[in-house]
């Protein structure tokens, strides 16, 4: 048997090549090894977004247009949509009992989510609460495998302390996920250097920008602020532009080259950021097109969402069975 990947993005925007990096590629070659389900957090997206609730709906579609530009295939893939598998919700309930609210504050993934946010002390209740609602999101499937970030990996551990907890105290129901992460690109910074990149913090090149915008952003990157002159040697480490060719830039043996007259001074930075461009321009221009494709028939779109999510129901529907005799909660 298969095992089964839980992966997903919230529909807080356009997916970027953060996301393709870290996961969307990933997804692409597992689809056919796994029994892969892929959720559409839109419950998550809310508890930071609760009074702009337009902005998650639609955004729901701008995800679904990103998995299938890049490749998805749902017939084969289990797409689904969070707020319509209320047994999730139902489970969260139940972890809840399982964890401290000590516990959920020592998790460093959401300390510095919040931190990023600005939340303080006036966290939403349910933002907060996020690793236990994740982990009702890893374990209505039985995922076995979870694809993530290397900053996304405390929320897994919290799961598989959850997961024991529920096992040890009622039965053994849930198998504990691994989680697993790519070895290049995971964590892709942003444009500018400082950060991981988020659309949120603008510093994103997003899959549907178009060839003027991808152009803008590349010819705007952070560099090495030394490197003045094109004579000048520059720093490669740190420099923004040349991490990028390392991730995208199929021509190793150049790269490496490049690298090199940069060091010794006599190559300048519009001339990389040129080579990226044109590397970005191959990448993303293809995927724009399909999107393009796709969104002329939203509805059908958004029909694949929903045939994607009633398979899901009824994964969660036989999971919560087991879950309500475990729990001695099956009364009728």
């Amino acid at each position: 048997m298969k095992k089964i990947i839980l992966t997903g993005d919230r529909p807080s925007g356009p997916l970027h090549l953060g996301h393709y990096v870290g996961s969307l590629k990933n997804r692409l070659a597992m689809q056919q090894e796994y029994q892969q389900y892929l959720i559409i957090a839109d419950v998550q997206a809310l508890s930071a977004n609760a009074e702009n609730p337009e902005k998650v709906r639609e955004n729901v579609l701008q995800v679904m247009l990103d998995y299938l530009a890049v490749g998805i295939d749902p017939a084969v893939s289990t797409i689904f949509l969070q707020s319509l598998v209320p047994e999730i919700a139902e489970l969260t309930i139940y972890f809840l009992n399982l964890v401290t609210v000590a516990r959920l504050q020592r998790n460093p993934t959401v300390k510095e989510e919040i931190r990023q946010k600005g939340f303080g002390a006036s966290v939403p209740a349910g933002f907060f609460m996020h690793p236990v609602s994740q982990a009702a999101d890893i374990t209505f499937v039985k995922a076995d495998i979870v694809p993530v970030g290397e900053d996304q990996l405390p929320l897994i551990e919290q799961c598989c302390e959850i997961v024991r907890s529920f096992n040890r105290i009622y039965a053994p129901v849930f198998p504990e996920p691994q989680g697993i992460v790519p070895k290049q690109g995971a964590r892709l910074m942003g444009l500018d250097g400082k950060a991981k990149m988020s659309k949120s913090l603008g510093n994103a090149i997003s899959l549907c920008d178009s060839a003027d915008d991808i152009q803008k952003k590349v010819m705007s990157m952070y560099t090495d602020p030394n490197h003045l002159r094109v004579a000048d040697p520059g720093e490669v480490e740190g420099n923004m532009v040349f991490s990028y060719l390392d991730i995208f830039d199929s021509n190793v043996a150049e790269v490496e080259e490049l690298k090199a007259q940069y060091r010794a001074g006599g190559l300048g930075d519009v001339a990389i950021k040129r080579r990226l461009n044109t590397v970005l321009q191959e990448l993303i221009g293809p995927i724009r097109d399909r999107r393009n494709e796709f969104a002329k028939d939203p509805v059908a779109v958004m029909q694949l969402l929903k045939q994607g999510t009633e398979r899901a129901r009824e994964a969660a529907a036989k999971t919560m069975i087991e879950v309500r005799r475990a729990m001695r909660i099956d009364y009728f």
